[in-house]
């Protein structure tokens, strides 16, 4: 057997075949397609490991298809790992057949780099701005980067005028008498998308006593990691943890979900390097997420502008299943008085956004967003909250489409509206 895949197979091997995945998988509900459930994949990952099953579509395709959202893990009774079995798979893809040329210069030049990835950014956003990206679509050159870029252009509305570590110089980032320090790691969704979340953030900690000391980080390395590229991951970790350790801080905070996710897993990038694997555990341990470090920080609150509405929560993948933070976030909110809490029902079902899931299976993502419209309809929340810029971005494109008055907002924003006075 492969030595690459023995530990993969240990975990593959675990699984007898049972079904209960089926019910739980969002991209089985909408495909019917077998191969798409966590079975299939530990099938086949098994398969690869015993190399009885070569590197084809047949292969490919359904690994690809995966959100990884671990919705089979949460209901799998040996809890078999299908998302790393999954991951191993397409690393073992990639190392087969190669990475498209566009897809290595992001993860090896771009994210790595910060004044590299924003030059790029800059690009698209004048792009989208000036309407230039509409008149792409308009042409089909969209498709010819893939079958749904095209469709799935339409997903942003509008692109920030600048980002997020540019108004850093404009932001007041130490309180009169500091109560603390906390560490801030800016993620790439933020703060290239929406820098306006980065700023409430920013302005609740330092509210609540906290020295803010923005990190020097590039991107936390999911990306790479979710497609198989586990080498590039490597690499970006390898540069946060540098600059994390730089701060010196007993916390390191968040509001990314994806973001506090994986750099908790951050020692299972290390497991041949004892020295790396140390340094990321000691890391892992200061990481929080936003609702996760401000529900211990914050007693009751008042609604302010948004005094007299109905709010819901989103469960992030990264949030829930990854973290297990779940009470957090409604304890958060629920300290608002003002403000009417409503449970949406199946408020943890992947919303079909993935990261760039909806760039790549824009058709399969809109199944799954369009039954996580019709759970929103239900609680009749005037605001819809979340913890992750993906969520925000694919759920925003969801209101939208349906028609909804339903304003969606990072909860660090309703946070910040009930302690500005």
């Amino acid at each position: 057997m492969n030595q690459h895949y023995k530990s993969i197979y240990e975990e593959v091997s675990k699984c007898n075949r049972c079904g209960f995945c089926q019910a739980h998988c969002p991209i089985f509900a909408v495909t019917g397609i077998e191969k798409n459930v966590a079975r299939g994949h530990n099938v086949h990952v098994r398969l690869l490991a015993e190399e009885k099953m070569e590197i084809s579509p047949d292969f490919k395709d359904p690994l690809f298809e995966c959100l990884l959202c671990k919705a089979c893990v949460a209901n799998c009774f040996p809890a078999v790992r299908t998302d790393k079995a999954v991951v191993a798979g397409r690393a073992e893809y990639i190392k087969r057949v190669g990475q498209p040329k566009a897809m290595k210069l992001l993860f090896h030049t771009l994210l790595p780099d910060q004044e590299k990835m924003a030059k790029y950014v800059r690009l698209l956003a004048f792009a989208k701005n000036t309407g230039l990206s509409k008149l792409v679509r308009a042409m089909g050159i969209l498709s010819w980067f893939g079958k749904d870029l095209g469709k799935a252009e339409g997903l942003i509305d509008k692109m920030p005028g600048s980002f997020f570590r540019q108004r850093i110089g404009s932001l007041r980032l130490e309180p009169a008498t500091a109560k603390m320090e906390v560490g801030y790691f800016v993620g790439c969704g933020f703060n290239y998308m929406l820098p306006n979340v980065s700023e409430s953030t920013i302005e609740v900690l330092v509210g609540q006593g906290a020295k803010v000391r923005i990190a020097d980080n590039c991107c936390c390395g999911l990306p790479a990691y979710t497609y198989g590229d586990v080498e590039a991951a490597r690499n970006m970790a390898r540069k946060n943890i540098e600059a994390l350790e730089k701060l010196n801080t007993e916390v390191v905070v968040t509001e990314c979900g994806s973001c506090s996710a994986f750099l908790k897993e951050y020692p299972e990038l290390f497991e041949d390097n004892k020295a790396m694997k140390k340094r990321a555990a000691g890391l892992s341990k200061k990481v929080k997420g936003f609702s996760e470090f401000m529900v211990t920080q914050v007693g009751e609150l008042a609604a302010n502008s948004l005094s007299g509405k109905k709010v819901t929560y989103h469960d992030p993948c990264h949030m829930s299943r990854y973290q297990g933070v779940v009470k957090e976030p409604r304890e958060l909110l629920k300290k608002i008085s003002g403000l009417t809490y409503a449970e949406m029902p199946e408020a943890d079902r992947c919303c079909g956004g993935a990261g760039s899931y909806h760039l790549t299976h824009y058709e399969q993502s809109m199944k799954v967003l369009e039954r996580k419209m019709e759970n929103l309809k239900k609680t009749g929340a005037d605001i819809l909250t979340t913890e992750c810029p993906g969520c925000i971005l694919h759920l925003s494109h969801g209101v939208r489409k349906a028609g909804l008055p339903t304003k969606v907002l990072h909860i660090s924003e309703v946070i910040m509206d009930a302690t500005r006075r």
